[in-house]
Parts: structure tokens; C-alpha cells; sequence
């Protein structure tokens, strides 16, 4: 018994809550979407194909790199009565969630270009500019909540939430930019014309249509062909 090893918890989801408190219940879950929005990511990634949404998660990935980094550049600690290890400033759960949010922003009010509604499309109308600022509000107090939830359950103090969300913030306005540049250049195009691109059915759609919409109108062809068929009986 003396040569078993001391067995490790993997803390990647492992959340300090007080079980008394439902508010603190709620943010031991809030604490938890980082690791839905990469689930979120990884699916949306290998069932669309869409390029814009890889794009999105290497900012991602690169802003996750900026808070490792400056974590170990500022060292500072988290608060006296810690629910946590290692540094605390930048706080990471408030750059990530801030990071998604503003991206989300940027994409939906300056990227995203839908067909005007003057132009008639089959069982679709495309979102106008007052949903989507509605859904990037949803976005921001859906961060905001995650952010406020680390301060909560005592992991960071209210700087280092401020500066993660700073941090976040300014990684999300820079990679928006730098995808600009590559997308008006023409880099993207030629690298969605390249072998590798095709072979995994790389596309760039979503900046101009909606994710549904092909998928629904080819069920909504057989739907009616298969209408016209029993009709014809």
C-alpha cells in the first residue's frame, strides 16, 4: 500500500462552489462555459466547414496563448482567501468570454452582409440590424454573468476581471482586424481554392447566409416534390 502513488484531480472542470448558496451554485456552472463554447466551436467547425468560425477559434486559441503569457509576465496572485492555482491576473474565464463576445459583435454588425429584404429568398427572412444587435446584448450578458461569476466564487479580484475583459476585448478588435486584411487581400480566397481546402470541404457562407438556409431548402424541395407526388395519385 506504502508504493501506491498519491492519485491527481484534473482541475480543468473542477469548480469551488459553497453547496448553501444558490448563487454560488449558479456560478460554479457559469464557470463552465468556457469549456461549452469550445465544445460549441469544435462542432460548428466540423459540421459546417466554414471558415469564418475556424478563424473565429484560432483568435480564440491565440487569446487563451496572450493570458498565458501574461499571467507569467505579471505573477500576480489571486485573492487571499484563493478558490484557485496559479496566477490570477489577467483573469482567463473573463479575457475568454469577452473575447467571444466582442467577436460576436464584430462579425454580426460590420461582417456579416445578409441579402436585402427587398430580395425574395424561399422561407427566409434574413436578420435585421436591430436581432442582431438584440442577439449581440444576449452575447455580452451572457459574458458579463461569467465574468462577474469569478469574482463571485472569490477566483479573482475585480482588476484582474477588468483587465481579462480589457485583454479579451483587445485580442477580439486585433484578430478582427488582422481577418479583415487577410480576407480583403485576397489570401483567404486563394487558400479556399487550395487542394486541402477542397479535400475537407472548407467554405466561407455564413458572412453572407444563413447556416439553415441550404440545408432547409433542399428538405423543403423534397418536402414539396414529395407533396406534388401524393397529390398526383
Amino acid at each position: 500500500m506504502a508504493d501506491e502513488p498519491v492519485l491527481a484531480s484534473l482541475s480543468l472542470t473542477h469548480v469551488h462552489y459553497d453547496p448553501s448558496d444558490p448563487i454560488s451554485y449558479l456560478c460554479a456552472f457559469l464557470a463552465l462555459v468556457p469549456q461549452g463554447l469550445c465544445v460549441m466551436y469544435a462542432t460548428l467547425i466540423w459540421s459546417t466547414r466554414e471558415i469564418e468560425i475556424a478563424l473565429l477559434f484560432a483568435g480564440q486559441l491565440a487569446c487563451e496563448a496572450i493570458n498565458f503569457i501574461l499571467k507569467r509576465l505579471i505573477k500576480e496572485e489571486r485573492p487571499r482567501r484563493m478558490n484557485g492555482k496559479g496566477y490570477g491576473m489577467p483573469s482567463s474565464h473573463a479575457q475568454f468570454v469577452a473575447y467571444f463576445a466582442v467577436s460576436v459583435a464584430l462579425f454580426l454588425l460590420l461582417r456579416h452582409r445578409p441579402p436585402s429584404p427587398r430580395v425574395l429568398r424561399r422561407n427566409h427572412t434574413p436578420m435585421s440590424m436591430l436581432e442582431r444587435a438584440a442577439w449581440c446584448a444576449v452575447v455580452a450578458g451572457m459574458a458579463a454573468a461569467v465574468a462577474w461569476s469569478r469574482i463571485y466564487l472569490n477566483y479573482h479580484t475585480e482588476k484582474q476581471v477588468l483587465v481579462g475583459w480589457a485583454a479579451g476585448t483587445v485580442s477580439a478588435v486585433g484578430w478582427f482586424v488582422i481577418t479583415t486584411v487577410v480576407r480583403r487581400s485576397g489570401w483567404l480566397a486563394w487558400g479556399l481554392e487550395t487542394p486541402v481546402a477542397k479535400f475537407f470541404r472548407i467554405r466561407d457562407l455564413v458572412v453572407e447566409e444563413d447556416l439553415c438556409q441550404a440545408g432547409w431548402e433542399k428538405w423543403d424541395d423534397k418536402m414539396t416534390a414529395l407533396k406534388a407526388k401524393k397529390k398526383n395519385k
